[in-house]
């Protein structure tokens, strides 16, 4: 017993729970020779063995193989024993940083025992020892997969690895902001102060809309709820200076202490848990002598928590994936007439890859269609308007959009019940035909109806038998673009000279008025007609006096009937999802140049724009088989004997006897007309040659 007892000890595997370290287990070496100094093998044994060719020996002492019991393999001589190693436990085992897991068949790892009859039959079980967290696997797949989950997550020390000294930490700069990053910093399983680059663009339009509401009244409590290496947050604190009270939060205390040393690296005051702390070396005096005022209060709570405690003017919300478990908690204690943005990355349920994850999660019923898309954002909408409700207060959505892998979303909240009944009630079903892909938005009515199907466009319920449309959502139905708040939006991001954002909020510009125009020039008086576009939205010859009374009712009123005043002069509302020109194709026909068909879509009488959501997507008012309709009569038959008239000739207006193109030859056009139309963009804003509402740029 005390024999066994002591070869269990020495086999004992890792205990990381402990204090003090221990030694690694036997099966864990770096070289094969490691492994045969354990079975007591000098290299001069089996070498001489193999040279002499003989039967007889070098020496008569048999030794045992130090990770087989004398079950498996009895005591044997050092050639044999040698292949044995080699052959069996090094040449199955699992490299990971220099050291090989051998596999090991000493009986340290439980197995059932086998019954039969009135035998119990014990199986010596193989398994191999993590090097990591000492747990024993069976099978060599198995611990493959093992390790590359420690290593997923960043568990790559254990007690007896002599681990290299850690990567001295990054210095990235983003805006004329620093932050101090760790190694892999864009893994969030690998680091606990997260940071993306390729959020650039996100961060960007989130700093213009700050910037909008700052100029309407001043100062602001903004907080940035997950700060992670609190880059967004200090970028707000630099550049709008006294306008804006910054608070960054983080439920990790790792990325609290980053969040205040990128604090002092910007050399900024930290105010941390009501307690303010100067650092005297990086808070030197700048050349304006207005460094010394900027404060950013860094706090460590749940975000739920810190919602519910306090409240703010502008809120952005950016956890991991969906963001529907803090919006009761944003809509709680947000200001009247302020700002909620939020960024969902669950972009699987968004896009419907995974439809019952989006049934969970916002309680909406969707399908794949070709424009999933704003589909996905207006799901988020709709969410946001029953939280927002819940609190008796109303949205108005100033910006919607979809990029790569987010969804932004930015709205403006106004207090009261019956602005809150009014928001509700644009929370609707979509009638989605599965056929031609026609959508419209279900009546509202108490009455059930008999067919709701027959509200859809399209006659493919009448001419084909079953089923032929779904009922999606419910959806947000109103507007998702709010074009005065987005003009200032981009006169922020000319002044601030944020170049990345400043082409994706012109093409939102056109989109929000549904035109084809890159931006419609309007004289001064025009202007501020324009720039009331949004229902809260402050007009140039309006007092900030009037403007910054906010709290009394009053002000509401006034706020409300200006609402209903812009509602009832604009009947129209905004073209709802998109088309796809590619989608709706005619077989054997060439299209037409995107730039031509919005040109002759808006000749028809109709309101045209491209959308963000889709580079060849196009939003109208058209119905579906009206928009086939022109998109067949400027469309040329396609001929593989090149050069042709046939019978889509262009009439009136637009020149004759075009030559007709392969269909190769059209998807180039189209290539060439979105890099000529991207880079008309570009040059259109930087141009000093601007319109009236622009005049900034």
């Amino acid at each position: 017993m005390e024999q066994e007892s002591t070869r269990e000890s020495d086999s004992t595997i890792l205990d990381v729970s402990s204090d003090y370290p221990r030694e690694k287990h036997i099966s864990i070496q770096r070289h094969l020779a490691d492994l045969e100094k354990l079975a007591d093998l000098k290299e001069g044994e089996f070498t001489m063995a193999v040279s002499q060719n003989t039967d007889q020996h070098v020496t008569d002492e048999k030794k045992p193989c130090p990770l087989c019991p004398e079950e498996k393999l009895k005591a044997c001589y050092g050639p044999k024993l040698h292949r044995h190693l080699q052959n069996l436990h090094w040449k199955v085992s699992v490299e990971f940083e220099g050291y090989r897991m051998c596999i090991c068949h000493l009986p340290c790892h439980p197995v059932k025992p086998n019954l039969v009859g009135e035998q119990t039959l014990s199986k010596m079980g193989a398994h191999y020892h993590c090097i990591i967290c000492s747990a024993t696997i069976t099978r060599r797949t198995d611990m493959i997969s093992h390790i590359n989950r420690h290593v997923n997550k960043g568990e790559t020390e254990s007690r007896f690895i002599t681990v290299p000294a850690p990567k001295s930490s990054e210095v990235l700069k983003e805006l004329a902001t620093d932050v101090q990053v760790l190694p892999n910093y864009s893994t969030p399983q690998k680091t606990d102060s997260y940071f993306n680059p390729k959020m650039k663009l996100n961060r960007q339009l989130i700093f213009c809309a700050l910037a909008v509401l700052a100029e309407e009244r001043k100062p602001i409590e903004c907080l940035d709820a997950f700060g992670a290496t609190g880059i967004m947050g200090l970028q707000w604190a630099k550049h709008l200076r006294s306008a804006v009270k910054v608070t960054i939060n983080d439920c990790n205390e790792n990325s609290v202490t980053m969040i205040r040393e990128n604090c002092h690296l910007n050399k900024m005051k930290v105010k941390l848990e009501s307690m303010e702390e100067d650092n005297g070396e990086a808070m030197a005096d700048g050349a304006d002598g207005e460094e010394n005022t900027d404060t950013i209060e860094v706090t460590r709570m749940d975000a739920n928590v810190i919602m519910h405690l306090r409240a703010f003017d502008f809120i952005h919300l950016d956890p991991f994936g969906t963001s529907v478990n803090y919006l009761d908690s944003a809509f709680r204690n947000v200001r009247n007439l302020g700002i909620v943005s939020l960024t969902s990355t669950d972009t699987s349920s968004l896009y419907a890859k995974a439809q019952h994850v989006a049934l969970r999660h916002y309680g909406c019923n969707i399908v794949r269609t070709e424009y999933y898309k704003e589909l996905g954002a207006r799901m988020i909408i709709a969410a946001v308007t029953r939280a927002a409700a819940r609190c008796n207060k109303a949205i108005e959505v100033l910006l919607a959009v979809a990029l790569e892998h987010f969804v932004l979303v930015v709205v403006r909240v106004l207090r009261g019940p019956s602005t809150a009944d009014d928001s509700v009630k644009k929370i609707r079903y979509l009638i989605h035909c599965q056929w031609c892909e026609e959508r419209i938005f279900q009546k509202q009515g108490s009455m059930a109806e008999e067919n709701p199907y027959q509200q859809l466009p399209c006659d493919c319920h009448s001419s084909m038998p079953g089923k032929t449309a779904v009922v999606l959502g419910p959806l947000w139905s109103g507007s998702i673009f709010n074009s005065g708040f987005l003009r200032r939006m981009l006169v922020e991001a000319v002044q601030h000279g944020l170049d990345e954002a400043q082409p994706l909020l012109k093409t939102l510009v056109c989109e929000a008025e549904c035109t084809t125009s890159k931006l419609s020039t309007h004289s001064p008086s025009d202007e501020n007609k324009q720039e009331e576009c949004g229902v809260y939205i402050r007009t140039a010859n309006t007092s900030a006096e009037s403007y910054l009374i906010h709290g009394k009712r009053k002000s509401d009123e006034v706020l409300r009937n200006a609402a209903k005043r812009q509602k009832s002069e604009n009947s129209a509302e905004h073209p709802a999802f998109y088309y796809n020109i590619h989608r709706h194709s005619i077989r054997g026909m060439n299209m037409p140049k995107l730039n031509k068909f919005l040109n002759y879509l808006s000749e028809a009488g109709y309101r045209v724009s491209r959308t963000h959501f889709d580079p060849m997507g196009v939003r109208t008012n058209a119905p579906l088989a009206q928009f086939k309709t022109v998109l067949m009569k400027y469309s040329t038959p396609t001929y593989t004997g090149g050069q042709a008239e046939g019978p889509g000739h262009r009439p009136g207006d637009i020149q004759q006897g075009e030559q007709a193109h392969s269909k190769a030859d059209g998807k180039v056009d189209d290539a060439e007309f979105l890099e000529d139309d991207k880079s008309a963009v570009t040059t259109a804003l930087l141009t000093k040659d601007c319109p009236a509402p622009c005049a900034a740029d």
